[in-house]
C-alpha cells in the first residue's frame, strides 16, 4: 500500500505542548483533505468522544508561540478562534467522526508515527542511562588508577638521603 503522506511530513507536524505530543487542527485538516472548520465542527458535534486527554484548546500564548515559530500558522495570527491540539488518541478518534477512507488511512499512519517516536525516545533514554552508568564507572576507575600511579611514583622515587648536619659535632 502506497502511503499518502511521508513519515517526515507527519513528524514535522507533531509538537510538544503542555507535556503532550500533539498535532494542531489545521495540520490534521490538511492531511485529511478537509477544511479545518469542517474538522472542528465534527469534533463539536461529537464532543463526548474527545475528553481533555484526547484534545484541548490552545491558550492565546500558545497560539502566539506557534505563529512566531512556524510560518504556516501565520493565518492564525488574527484568528478569533483558538486552535485545537489533538493527542495520539484524539487523532485516532478523528477517523471515526470524519468517516472517510482517507481519514482512516491517515489516522493509522499518524498513530504509527506517534508510536515510532515514542519507541525512539524510549531507546534514547535507555542509551543515556547506560552512558551515565558507564561514565560513573570510568570516574571511579580513574580515581583508583590515579591512586595506583601515585603509589608507583612513590616507589620509583629515589630515597632521600638525610643531609649531614652542619657545624661542630661532639661524639
Amino acid at each position: 500500500m502506497k502511503t499518502l503522506i511521508s513519515q517526515e511530513a507527519v513528524e514535522q507536524r507533531i509538537f510538544l505542548i503542555r507535556g503532550h505530543k500533539v498535532m494542531i487542527d489545521r495540520d490534521l485538516a490538511e492531511l485529511y483533505g478537509v477544511e479545518a472548520k469542517y474538522l472542528n465542527r465534527q469534533v463539536r458535534r461529537n464532543r463526548e468522544r474527545f475528553p481533555e486527554e484526547f484534545m484541548f484548546q490552545l491558550t492565546e500564548d500558545e497560539k502566539k508561540e506557534l505563529v512566531t515559530n512556524w510560518h504556516r500558522f501565520q493565518s492564525l495570527k488574527h484568528a478569533s478562534v483558538l486552535p485545537h491540539a489533538f493527542t495520539e488518541h484524539g487523532v485516532a478518534m478523528l477517523a471515526s467522526v470524519l468517516k472517510s477512507a482517507r481519514a482512516v488511512k491517515i489516522s493509522i499512519h499518524i498513530v504509527k508515527t506517534f508510536v515510532r517516536l515514542r519507541q525512539w525516545i524510549s531507546t534514547h533514554k535507555e542509551l543515556a542511562s547506560k552512558l551515565s552508568e558507564l561514565e560513573q564507572k570510568v570516574e571511579r576507575h580513574d580515581s583508583q588508577i590515579q591512586s595506583i600511579f601515585k603509589a608507583i611514583r612513590a616507589l620509583m622515587a629515589e630515597p632521600r638521603k638525610p643531609k649531614g648536619r652542619i657545624g661542630f659535632h661532639t661524639a
